[in-house]
C-alpha cells in the first residue's frame, strides 16, 4: 500500500551567485540550485539563486514497504533509484542570459541515511524534513553524498510550512 509522503528540503547558507575558482573547481557565475527530476538532469524543481537567504522545496512522494518488507521505499518524480538506493539530487548549475541551466555539480541526499525510526514516524505523519547547509567548508556549493550530521532528517508534523 502506498502512503502519501511530503518530503521537505530546507537549505541554508547558500554559497552566493558567484563562486570563485579553487582546487578542482573552475568557479562559476549566476549560480542556482534546484531539485533534479528523476532521469532528467535538465528539469529542475524550484531553481533558486545561489545568493538567496534560503532554499526550500517540497516533493510529493509516496512511501511503500520495500522489497524485503522490513523497510520503507520512498518514490516520486524527483526520487532517483540507482545502485546503492533511493535519493534526491540537488543540482548546482549556472543560468545563462537565455535562462538555460547548465549543471556543474550535484549533492546526493540518500534515504538510506535516515534512521529507520525517523522514517517510520515520517510515514505516519506524512512529512519528512531534511535540513542542511548548502555551502561546503570552503564556501562553495555543497556536492557529493551529504550524510548526517551535515544533513538532519526529521519527521515533522502535518501543516509543516
Amino acid at each position: 500500500m502506498e502512503t502519501p509522503l511530503l518530503v521537505h528540503i530546507e537549505g541554508s547558507g547558500l554559497p552566493g551567485r558567484v563562486c570563485p575558482a579553487g582546487p578542482g573547481f573552475p568557479g562559476c557565475e549566476n549560480v542556482h540550485v534546484g531539485v533534479q527530476r528523476k532521469d532528467r538532469p535538465g528539469e529542475l524543481l524550484g531553481p533558486t539563486p545561489g545568493d538567496a537567504p534560503e532554499a526550500r522545496w517540497t516533493l510529493e512522494c509516496t512511501a511503500v514497504a520495500d522489497e524485503d518488507g522490513d523497510g520503507v521505499a520512498v518514490r516520486g518524480p524527483y526520487v532517483q533509484n540507482r545502485l546503492g538506493g533511493r535519493f534526491v539530487y540537488l543540482s548546482w548549475g549556472t543560468v545563462d542570459e537565455d535562462g538555460l541551466f547548465t549543471m556543474f555539480r550535484r549533492a546526493k541526499l540518500m534515504f538510506a541515511d535516515i534512521d529507520p525510526a525517523v522514517l517510520a514516524e515520517a510515514v505516519r505523519s506524512g512529512h519528512l524534513t531534511a535540513r542542511l547547509p548548502l555551502s561546503d567548508a570552503e564556501g562553495r556549493p555543497r556536492c557529493a553524498r551529504v550524510r548526517p550530521p551535515v544533513i538532519a532528517w526529521s519527521a515533522t508534523a502535518p501543516g509543516h510550512p
